[in-house]
């Protein structure tokens, strides 16, 4: 299920470019998971931390430039 929430989400992201700046702006994985919820969409810190190492660059860049949003994440 939090698979195919953040499959949708990343979707979502792709299409609106309001959740790309608050997720460029997301300071640690906390605040991308608010901004996910805030979305309407379930996902889990694991889902992320997975996301991270099964999402190519060139996927995750064509969410809006949210490589960012995997990455910092989890560098801090």
């Amino acid at each position: 299920m939090s698979e195919e929430q953040l499959e949708a989400f990343l979707e979502k992201v792709k299409a609106d470019t309001n959740l790309q700046e608050k997720l460029k702006a997301a300071a640690d994985s906390d605040a991308v998971l608010a901004i996910a919820k805030e979305a309407g969409f379930s996902i889990s810190a694991d889902d992320l931390k997975n996301a991270q190492s099964e999402l190519s660059d060139d996927e995750l860049e064509g969410a809006g430039g949210a490589v960012c949003f995997f990455t910092c994440a989890y560098s801090r």
